[in-house]
């Protein structure tokens, strides 16, 4: 059973890190919602801010999911794999993941890495753990 069967809320948001801050504190603050996921700003670029507007927010950080991602990455499209700043962590009992904005680091993001993580069927997944996040 994957976690999140509907999408509550979608939000384009400015390169601001307080804009998107506020957006994802509005999120972590709902508890219905379970998991973000949020596309784009993650490069190297001066507008590139969202790991710096998110990492403040989490309670924990999940550094191994931006080091497989960028290991898959590095499969598909070399070292320009080494730019990508993915970033996923915790707060208030929701996951949050960053991934680049193009459609191919999205669809990797996806289906490589979230599809099969976020499956409560799964024994030790992202989606399994939901329930003990806040213990």
């Amino acid at each position: 059973m994957m976690l999140g069967h509907t999408v509550a809320d979608k939000s384009i948001v400015p390169d601001n890190i307080y804009q998107i801050r506020a957006q994802v504190s509005k999120w972590i603050a709902d508890p219905k919602i379970q998991v973000i996921i949020s596309t784009g700003g993650t490069g190297v670029t001066g507008h590139d801010v969202t790991p710096e507007a998110i990492k403040p927010l989490l309670d924990k950080e999940i550094p191994g999911f931006a080091e497989i991602f960028r290991q898959i990455s590095y499969e598909e499209i070399g070292l320009l794999s080494m730019q990508s700043r993915a970033l996923a962590g915790t707060a208030n009992g929701t996951y949050i993941f960053c991934l680049p904005g193009s459609t191919g680091a999205v669809t990797t993001g996806w289906d490589k890495i979230l599809k099969t993580q976020l499956d409560t069927s799964q024994k030790c997944s992202f989606g399994k753990l939901l329930v003990r996040l806040n213990e």
